[in-house]
């Protein structure tokens, strides 16, 4: 009983092991891979497929690509993959290798030393406008009273609509245009007690597709306001600055008046201080006083002067 329970497991073991290769012709080949199938999200393109298995042996595939040029035109020109010829996972990331939204055909063959399989083509061909979008992610936080976003980095393709409104019955939306992620943007300036929420969506230009919005996120700024003494203070503060500055522009145009136009003060000997008629008629008295005195010429210009 036991001799035969090896006998079996023997014979499984080698015929487990003869699986993986095949004859024909006398000659040992590679079944082709199986089941190919692309997985693609926000523009992340990965083709996938069912291994083959040898035991104790290291598998190699070879992933070749055409474009929709090559696939009308040259048909007999397949594009090696840029980062899958060869590799060693049954998966492969086409993403820099799907440049246009047109159809893609794939293929896939198994390499062990000298065994080659035969080439397994996608059942369909993909286009990269299939690919399932999903709203990025998002952290929301606070910088005073500033409300800040930063979205995850999903790729050059990728733009982003930021929808944001205070949490009131009849506020306003906005909507704000966000060219890539990864960095933080300032939305708007919140009030204090008051509650503003935002969600997002993304855009793919290449494909003219977006993604639905992502979930509705809420922050709230405490009714802080600036204690009265400070408001106070500020306000005095800026009520000395306003007049010191009159008062230096009064300074500096009293300085630029004395400086261009000085004025000049005359002795009080040359002012006059009644009219020239009545200093006329008062010399006229003096000189006929004199006369009737009997001054001489001399003496009655010395008294004139």
């Amino acid at each position: 009983m036991v001799l035969e329970e090896i006998e079996t497991s023997l014979i499984m073991w080698f015929s487990y092991a003869l699986i993986p290769c095949l004859l024909v012709d006398g000659v040992a080949v590679l079944p082709a891979p199986q089941n190919l199938s692309v997985q693609s999200t926000n523009m992340k393109h990965v083709l996938t497929w069912s291994p083959v298995i040898v035991p104790e042996e290291i598998i190699h595939y070879s992933v070749e690509y055409q474009g929709e040029y090559e696939s009308l035109y040259m048909s007999h020109i397949w594009i090696p993959s840029s980062w899958c010829s060869p590799t060693q996972g049954p998966e492969c990331d086409i993403t820099d290798d799907i440049t246009a939204t047109v159809p893609y055909s794939l293929r896939v063959r198994a390499t062990l030393g000298s065994l080659t399989s035969a080439w397994s083509t996608l059942k369909h061909p993909f286009n990269r406008n299939s690919t399932i979008l999903t709203p990025p992610g998002m952290e929301i936080t606070k910088d005073g009273f500033h409300l800040v976003i930063k979205l995850e980095d999903l790729g050059p393709q990728f733009e982003f609509f930021v929808a944001y409104w205070k949490r009131e019955p009849g506020a306003k939306e906005h909507v704000k245009m966000v060219r890539r992620g990864g960095i933080p943007v300032h939305l708007e300036t919140m009030e204090p007690g008051a509650a503003h929420c935002v969600k997002v969506r993304t855009f793919v230009k290449a494909i003219g597709r977006h993604s639905a919005f992502s979930q509705t996120e809420c922050v709230k700024v405490q009714g802080e306001t600036l204690p009265l003494a400070l408001a106070l203070l500020s306000f005095v503060g800026f009520m000395l600055i306003l007049v010191v500055v009159l008062l230096s522009i009064w300074k500096m145009g009293r300085l630029l008046q004395h400086s261009c136009c000085p004025v000049v003060m005359l002795p009080d000997t040359l002012k006059i201080t009644s009219s020239p008629q009545k200093l006329i008629s008062c010399r006229r008295e003096e000189v006929e006083a004199c006369v009737a005195a009997g001054l001489s010429s001399e003496e009655l210009l010395r008294a004139w002067i």
